[in-house]
Parts: C-alpha cells; sequence; structure tokens
C-alpha cells in the first residue's frame, strides 16, 4: 500500500486533536473530510456561535467540515459514507456507535493521552499529574464497542517531572500525540491496512486507574490528606480547572479561593487541616503532615496573583 491509498476521515474538537490534524496535512495524508462537535453557544445570552479550534484550523485549509448532533443520524451516516473514506483518526472527540467506527474498511483508529489500559476516560492527563505518576505517554487503539478498550497498534512514554504541572504535559503529549499518529500510520500502510495491534487485556497491570470527566465538585481541595498528594492534586488541575477551597473572610462570609502553584516543604503541619498560616513573607496552608508553601493563587472575582500579592491585600481575611 502506498501512502497515497489512504482516504482519511479525522475526527476531533479541541486544539489537543488540531496538531494531529495539522501533522496529517502538512505530511500530505489525504483529509477528505473532517467531523467535529457542532459550534458552541457564548457570551451572556448565547447568541454568538463558537466553532471548535479543529474546525478553525480545516476551514483555514478548505477541508470539509460535518458537525453532526447526532452520531447515529441516518442523513449524518450516509454523508460520512459518502466521501468513500478507508481509516477514520480520532483525537479528543467522543464515543462513536459502530455504524460509525465500524464503516472504514481499515478500521478507526484513536490517539489517546494516556498508557493504555491505564487511565481509560475523559481527563487522563488531569488525573495522572493529580495520581503523582512520573510517566504518561500516548497510545492509539481501534475503536471497538466498549470506550478506550480496543486493541493496542503502539504507545509512546512521556516523563512528567515532579514541578510539571497539567499544561506541561497537555503540551507535551498534543505534540507527541501527532508523532504516533504518524507512526501508527506508517505500520498501517507497511501492513496494507492491518498493522499488528494487542489485546489490552494482555497487558500486565496490577491495578487500574480511571480517569473520569472532572466537574467543579471534583476540584475541591482536601486538605486532610497529605502534602505530597495535595501538591499533586493542585497541579493536577492548573491552569484550568483549577483546585480551590472555600476561604473565611472577616465577616464570616466564604469566598472561593483557587491554588495553582505550591511547593513542597519539610514543616510540620499545624493548626486545622486547610488553615492558611502567614509567616513573614511567606502563605502556608495545613496538610495532614506537612505545611504546604502557596506560590499562587486567585480569590473569585480577581485576578491570578502571587503569594505576597495576596497577603498584602488580605487584611479582611481571617485565617482558618
Amino acid at each position: 500500500m502506498k501512502k497515497e491509498d489512504l482516504r482519511i476521515i479525522f475526527m476531533g474538537t479541541p486544539e489537543f486533536a488540531v496538531e494531529t490534524l495539522k501533522a496529517l496535512v502538512d505530511n500530505h495524508y489525504h483529509v477528505v473530510a473532517v467531523v467535529t462537535q457542532p459550534d458552541k453557544p457564548v457570551g451572556r445570552h448565547g447568541s454568538v456561535l463558537q466553532p471548535s479550534a479543529v474546525k478553525q484550523y480545516a476551514l483555514e485549509h478548505q477541508l470539509p467540515v460535518l458537525q453532526p448532533e447526532k452520531m447515529k443520524d441516518p442523513e449524518f451516516v450516509e454523508q460520512l459514507r459518502s466521501y468513500n473514506a478507508n481509516l477514520q483518526v480520532v483525537v479528543a472527540f467522543r464515543m462513536l456507535p459502530e455504524v460509525v467506527w465500524g464503516m472504514p474498511a481499515y478500521g478507526t483508529f484513536n490517539v489517546h493521552a494516556a498508557l493504555l489500559p491505564q487511565y481509560r476516560g475523559a481527563a487522563p492527563i488531569n488525573w495522572a499529574v493529580i495520581n503523582g505518576e512520573t510517566q504518561t505517554g500516548v497510545t492509539t487503539f481501534f475503536l471497538d464497542h466498549d470506550i478506550d478498550t480496543g486493541r493496542i497498534i503502539m504507545q509512546l512514554p512521556f516523563d512528567i517531572p515532579d514541578t510539571a504541572d497539567v499544561e506541561y504535559v497537555y503540551d507535551g503529549l498534543m505534540h507527541l500525540g501527532a508523532n504516533i499518529c504518524l507512526q501508527t500510520l506508517d505500520r498501517i500502510i507497511a501492513a496494507n491496512g492491518h498493522p499488528e495491534s494487542m489485546a489490552q487485556d494482555d497487558y500486565p497491570v496490577t491495578s487500574l486507574h480511571a480517569a473520569p470527566k472532572i466537574f467543579k465538585e471534583t476540584c475541591e481541595i482536601d486538605f486532610t490528606k497529605t502534602a505530597k498528594q495535595v501538591y499533586d492534586f493542585i497541579r493536577g488541575l492548573s491552569p484550568y480547572p483549577g483546585a480551590w477551597m472555600n476561604l473565611k473572610q472577616a465577616e464570616g462570609k466564604e469566598i472561593v479561593l483557587k491554588i495553582f502553584r505550591t511547593t513542597k516543604t519539610e514543616l510540620p503541619t499545624q493548626g486545622t487541616p486547610g488553615q492558611l498560616i502567614a509567616e513573614k513573607k511567606h502563605l502556608y496552608i495545613a496538610c495532614a503532615d506537612h505545611l504546604l508553601q502557596i506560590d499562587e493563587l486567585q480569590l473569585a472575582g480577581k485576578k491570578r496573583m502571587d503569594a505576597q500579592a495576596f497577603l498584602n491585600g488580605s487584611k479582611n481575611i481571617l485565617p482558618q
């Protein structure tokens, strides 16, 4: 098989997926169409429709764009079939029905931002950092009936420094995802459309970590945990969506405080879990075993600031 024999439909929505689509275009693969989410209402009244990052890139490069509300819609399925694609590539999209993923002769493969079978789910990058992993990676696998469980084609690892936040890992995996997509296409071409793959059940794993979708309540910090666990939790949600706590003000009201960056210390804990402690020019918070130094934070309605700026303007805030 030659590269020119592939007719690819690409499916994805966020910025993370754009890097892989760009790699396909830059390397002269024949992307016959792009499938992405419908435009999202934004603004105070939702009167403005915002196209996805993938749609914006596709339109800039004159690629046909499909935006189905429902993936099983017969009209969409027939439209998809009309492009006569023999391969589909999926990055950061949605769960597909079999009528869609089973359509191409060479199947549909997904680029997943984790080393499967670990971290199946919607937020693998966040949960890998939250759990203090020192390594993650990207995986390509063929889609099947259950989410993130298909046969693995290949994997590439990515080291997570102890100081890295989600933004660092996201950027690294975004580029690595484009890389593994191209390598996977090389394997598909070399194998005439049917590369070797391995069932996930054959991977030696003692325990599995899931990566469920993250909601606001997921991001509330539990200071009864160790300082290391809280440190990882905060960087696993920084800069977005941001780990938070409720902070009491002088008049007894509570305000949401987001914490974006901290530093581990060997200082023994004092006070109650979640208590803010100001010492000279440093701001600490009590965890189960040690104090955690807060470096960057944001009060609701305010800009993100360093701890010194917070201390300078915190006269009306009581430590808990």
